[in-house]
């Protein structure tokens, strides 16, 4: 089992205690009668707490209601869905066949619940230490948090990424389609994200749209270049 996760265990920067936390967090409910909902129950509310805290530090005098949708930004099931892809979970996902056939392990909801039972795993194993997941979960989420402003907080990635490089007069992405996979009603898309002026620096996106492969080679773009600019 250990060899299995490891590679994931690498890109959460999490060693498991108990591999046992790890595997019941992956399992859907259509492969077994022990899944992850309970779990991702008490991920959701540990998320919710460490972005809010985040927040409010990062912001202090901003009200209420800013905070309250800068959260909600970050916490959505479609960021946790970038995240996930971000970790490849689709490849460790344990689901029942009919689930799997229809691909669920590419649903944004599925791979968001996936994030928040890892969350909880993590908060588990770790002898419940909310210092340990905490330290993890600002690193996940360290890259969006550099670039949510009030006000900004219902943009998505890609006006996002385009607002940030005209603000700073460099040249804006290039989205190809590189690769379209599946059936008609159950496709998934991958999208190399690149620039003009620097065309072996590439960014790729996955999603079950074109729009959400562009948006996740965004999201991960932006992460990278706000975090390097902000270093300067």
């Amino acid at each position: 089992m250990k060899e299995r996760y490891f590679r994931l265990e690498k890109s959460l920067g999490y060693e498991y205690r108990d591999l046992g936390f790890l595997e019941n967090a992956l399992t859907h409910r259509s492969a077994s009668t022990v899944h992850n909902e309970r779990v991702e129950f008490l991920g959701d509310s540990i998320l919710g707490f460490v972005i809010a805290d985040r927040l409010f530090e990062q912001f202090p005098s901003v009200q209420e209601g800013d905070l309250t949708r800068m959260r909600s930004t970050l916490v959505k099931e479609a960021t946790l869905a970038e995240i996930a892809r971000e970790f490849k979970l689709s490849d460790y996902l344990i689901m029942g066949p009919g689930e799997l056939k229809s691909g669920g392990y590419r649903r944004d909801s599925v791979l968001a619940d996936a994030v928040e039972s890892i969350i909880a795993s993590i908060y588990l194993d770790s002898g419940r230490s909310i210092e340990v997941i905490r330290e993890l979960i600002l690193t996940w989420f360290e890259g969006r948090l550099k670039v949510i402003h009030p006000g900004n907080d219902q943009k998505d990635s890609k006006t996002q990424l385009q607002e940030f490089l005209q603000g700073r007069h460099q040249p804006l992405p290039i989205y190809t389609v590189t690769e379209i996979t599946g059936e008609d009603h159950d496709q998934s898309f991958t999208v190399r994200l690149t620039f003009e002026n620097n065309p072996n620096e590439a960014y790729i996106g996955y999603g079950t749209s074109r729009r959400k492969a562009e948006q996740n080679a965004a999201a991960k773009a932006l992460q990278v270049i706000c975090l390097k600019n902000t270093k300067r």
